[in-house]
């Protein structure tokens, strides 16, 4: 199946109340395993590439190895530039064959974030390609007791109406207290501020941080608007606990060998993937 534009399977999940999971790898074992969960449960995905390895010397070879992966699965996928740091990285992605890119200017001034929001969505709809932002700042959870437990850097409601229409953006990344990675105490989300925000403006909107919060969270931000939720420790975590035991049971036998630890984790990843699917209602919701 194609390659398709993240945008089509969001307004979607908008309509039906689900979310569509973002699930961010880089290698072939874990893509494997996202592809075969993704199938097995009939769903759509969105696979993220973190910016940072666009500066790779191997950007191209990483990129068209989860492209292509993604291109032969037999439902819809689509392929983002996650994080985007800035307009050359975005246009480098979209060049090297990505559906979508996520600029990522939250930690900038408003007017800037908003006039580079604006120079990508401008490039990326002259090919068809869709664009997220975030407004707001969606931190690192060994810092979170700092700034999210605290309400800091929260998306501000008063300016999402103007950024989202001066931008001209498809869908935009809110914080509302999630973080990055393995939360310093517990992750508090605040569905107030998110209901406030989804009576503002009616793109998708996006949940970054997603791991580690609780099914019951999850099931909270997608019914209070919540369209695509990004996923990555998650299935980090899932995969190296997977490694760490079967090297366990391998040593007991003498063979702890390269192959037998790398065969974990296209299982841990779909295992958690598919997990997840179910949580965010977006099983058995692919085209037929």
């Amino acid at each position: 199946m194609a390659l398709v534009s993240m945008i089509s399977s969001l307004k979607q999940a908008q309509d039906k109340g689900y979310a569509v999971p973002c699930f961010d790898t880089f290698e072939m074992m874990g893509t494997q395993g996202l592809v075969a969960g993704l199938e097995q449960k009939r769903a759509p995905g969105i696979i993220g590439l973190y910016t940072r390895l666009l500066d790779s010397p191997y950007a191209r070879a990483i990129v068209g190895l989860v492209r292509t992966m993604a291109e032969d699965a037999a439902v819809p996928i689509s392929l983002v530039l996650d994080h985007g740091s800035g307009f050359e990285h975005c246009i480098k992605a979209l060049y090297l064959g990505f559906t979508d890119v996520m600029y990522d200017g939250s930690k900038l001034p408003l007017e800037e974030n908003m006039a580079n929001t604006k120079a990508i969505v401008r490039a990326a709809h002259a090919i068809g390609a869709g664009v997220e932002a975030e407004l707001g700042h969606v931190g690192g959870g060994r810092d979170y007791q700092a700034f999210g437990a605290l309400g800091k850097g929260f998306t501000e409601p008063a300016a999402v109406e103007r950024f989202v229409r001066e931008t001209g953006v498809d869908c935009l990344a809110v914080a509302i207290g999630t973080a990055h990675g393995l939360y310093q105490g517990d992750p508090q989300i605040d569905l107030a501020l998110l209901a406030e925000i989804r009576q503002r403006v009616d793109i998708p909107l996006v949940l970054h941080g997603g791991s580690g919060l609780s099914d019951e969270q999850f099931r909270a931000a997608v019914k209070g608007g919540i369209s695509k939720i990004n996923i990555f420790t998650n299935l980090a975590v899932s995969a190296g606990t997977a490694m760490v035991e079967l090297a366990r049971d391998e040593a007991r036998g003498q063979d702890t060998s390269y192959m037998p630890l790398i065969r974990a984790i296209p299982g841990a990843f779909q295992q958690e993937c598919e997990r997840l699917l179910d949580v965010f209602g977006a099983t058995n919701q692919a085209a037929s």
